[in-house]
């Protein structure tokens, strides 16, 4: 997911690696928050393949800072990702949102209601965080008030993104 939110942001405009990561914590908050050390690497991995090109500007100070910036082959690769998620990119929550963030840079109606539809299946498949007897436990079966909750939250989150889900891809396609 950090090389989709590399791209994707480095599609809208360049940036420095700080406003990068600035971005990317944004996107992702505290429950996935990028270091240094996965960043640059990161990066530079897109770099050597040809995604990404940097140049050096005067800083705003005394240092100088890298601007990156997405190459042609970078453009191709961040709609070549969007087009073809991974399934973890649809069945994850917090992957499929970053995912989401950055569907509109795929020009095509018709993918991008493809994508939204894989996602929609997905939810549409009986699930729980807990299983009795190879059965998902509903809400209503919890054996405690917090499994409950969560079972409650997440049905209610779920119903909601179903009716978005929906209503997007009927726009989409309409």
């Amino acid at each position: 997911m950090l090389e989709l939110s590399i791209l994707g942001f480095l599609y809208e405009e360049p940036l420095h690696g700080y406003e990068l990561k600035a971005r990317i914590q944004g996107l992702s908050g505290h429950i996935r928050p990028v270091s240094d050390g996965a960043l640059y690497p990161a990066i530079t991995r897109l770099v050597k393949a040809g995604l990404v090109e940097q140049r050096t500007e005067p800083g705003s100070g005394a240092a100088p800072r890298r601007i990156l910036s997405l190459t042609e082959a970078g453009r191709a690769d961040l709609q070549a990702r969007l087009r073809n998620p991974k399934e973890v990119e649809i069945t994850d929550g917090q992957r499929f949102f970053t995912l989401l963030s950055f569907l509109r840079h795929l020009p095509d109606r018709a993918e991008q209601a493809a994508v939204l539809r894989r996602r929609q299946d997905f939810l549409d498949t009986p699930a729980s965080f807990f299983y009795r007897d190879g059965e998902p436990v509903r809400a209503e079966e919890a054996p405690d008030l917090f499994r409950q909750g969560m079972l409650r939250i997440a049905r209610a989150t779920g119903t909601e993104e179903k009716q978005w889900l929906t209503e997007a891809i009927a726009s989409l396609e309409g």
